[in-house]
């Protein structure tokens, strides 16, 4: 199997009212733990990568990874550019291999969102690749993209409809409370707004920000549209806990694939948790 887009995964979690669970990466180990616990749990899987981690990982060297390791597992592997705000950057990533792309206009005006949206969605299509976008702002810090929450805004059923009609977008992420990073409180999440949203929006709808969030509150959004979920700094906290455990009781290691392993093992076990929440497992 090749990559694929999000649009046919999603497209089935709609139908189906499942949601596709999305795993930001940094280095071949999360790679490699999200394909691997994707494959063992038969779940289709979206690799999400920020700006950052293209700059860091290489554009030929992900797309490369991520290639290898759809033809070696033979499960629905989605490769995504994440919360990307340059559409050069994107344009690029679409050329280089990607099949799916976020541009993230959301800090910008209604009209200055949808115009950049729509270029997206015209050059994108043009090469089968999806697009999705966001409207409302979720706080927090992803990358350089930092929302203050008092500047935060919730997604607008009115507005999301006529975003929607007017860009042509794959999905869209709505902002319902979640914010990214790692909460001190689990926040209140706005599901009549999503719900609204549901009704009129034809697009499968994303939530961003899910690290923290309750397996109840997960599959309560799930239930009334979430058709994405995105998962990032769960599964780099983790990550990072098990290097730093392994260091601490092997002060002398200097072998890579020795402390790596054990970390690489506790992502899987993230991922794994993740897709039995999200419902996808055995859906390929």
């Amino acid at each position: 199997m090749d990559i694929v887009s999000n649009k046919e995964l999603l497209l089935d979690a709609k139908k189906n009212q499942y949601a596709v669970p999305a795993f930001n990466v940094h280095n071949l180990e999360t790679i490699q733990a999200v394909i691997e616990g994707a494959w063992e749990m038969k779940s289709p899987v979206i690799i999400a990568t920020t700006p950052g981690t293209v700059n860091y990982a290489g554009l030929e060297y992900l797309v490369a990874i991520l290639k290898a390791g759809a033809k070696k597992y033979k499960i629905s592997i989605a490769l995504h550019l994440d919360h990307c705000t340059d559409i050069d950057f994107l344009k690029n990533c679409i050329k280089g291999g990607y099949k799916s792309v976020m541009i993230d206009s959301s800090m910008e005006d209604f009209d200055t969102n949808i115009n950049n949206t729509k270029i997206m969605v015209d050059f994108a299509h043009k090469l089968g690749v999806s697009v999705e976008s966001e409207l409302g702002h979720i706080w927090g810090q992803e990358e350089e993209i930092v929302i203050n929450k008092r500047d935060a805004l919730l997604t607008d059923p009115i507005m999301a409809l006529e975003f929607v009609k007017k860009t042509g977008v794959d999905s869209l992420a709505v902002a319902i409370g979640t914010a990214h990073g790692i909460y001190k409180l689990e926040p209140k999440l706005d599901f009549d707004r999503l719900i609204k949203m549901n009704k009129i929006i034809d697009v499968p709808l994303v939530l961003h920000g899910a690290s923290g969030i309750s397996e109840e509150n997960i599959k309560k959004a799930i239930q009334y549209g979430i058709c994405k979920v995105n998962i990032a700094t769960e599964i780099k906290i983790q990550f990072a806990e098990a290097i730093k455990k392994y260091f601490k009781e092997n002060p002398d290691a200097d072998d890579p694939r020795n402390y790596l392993s054990p970390a690489k093992e506790i992502a899987k076990n993230v991922v794994k948790e993740k897709i039995n929440i999200c419902g996808s497992r055995n859906r390929i």
